[in-house]
């Protein structure tokens, strides 16, 4: 099958705690621009993400919000801050470098939840029955062109609610040249 691949540059998530502390009290984000998955959205805002070597001085929001905040990076991006290059699956922030966070109302010392987030695909539950696809399975996308390759070990996530769309961070795209939007063949990987 062919899927569209999703290139996911840095970014945030938030509690709404912390977007109490970070843009005040009931604040509410606005949006940006819608993003493929329902309900997603990159929002207007930015924070500052502070590690122990450097700073980004603005990284986008996506929301909605989330139970517990966290910052997605690649691991060039990890380096650069001086923050350990720690994998890991969306949601899961156990072991994971903490950062400092700085909105315009105030500041966030974020303990844990900094990670590059695993390669994984949303999976719609029509394309999972289709396919033969279960929530969990691992999938390898073929990248073709000058710098072809192949990446194993990503994650389905399969949901009603989800458009199937592939998810690589910007480290994953630059090594193979492959664009967003771009349709790239997904297959099942042997083991």
């Amino acid at each position: 099958m062919f899927i569209e691949v999703g290139i996911s540059a840095r970014h945030v998530h938030l509690s709404r705690k912390d977007i109490d502390i970070l843009f005040g009290k009931d604040y509410q984000l606005t949006v940006f621009k819608d993003l493929k998955q329902v309900g997603q959205f990159a929002a207007n805002e930015k924070v500052e993400v502070i590690g122990p070597r450097s700073a980004f001085k603005a990284i986008r929001i996506l929301g909605p919000e989330r139970k517990k905040s966290q910052v997605e990076l690649s691991a060039t991006d990890c380096i650069k801050i001086g923050v350990p290059v720690v994998l890991r699956d969306s949601g899961d922030h156990r072991e994971t470098p903490s950062v400092k966070l700085v909105g315009p109302k105030g500041t966030v010392e974020l303990e844990g939840g900094v990670m590059v987030a695993s390669r994984h695909m949303h999976v719609s539950t029509t394309t999972a029955l289709k396919e033969g696809i279960n929530n969990g399975d691992l999938l390898c996308a073929e990248i073709p062109g000058e710098r072809a390759v192949v990446f194993s070990n990503i994650l389905a996530r399969v949901d009603e609610t989800y458009v199937d769309e592939l998810h690589l961070d910007t480290d994953e795209a630059n090594a193979s040249f492959v664009k967003d939007k771009q349709k790239v063949e997904i297959y099942k990987c042997q083991k």
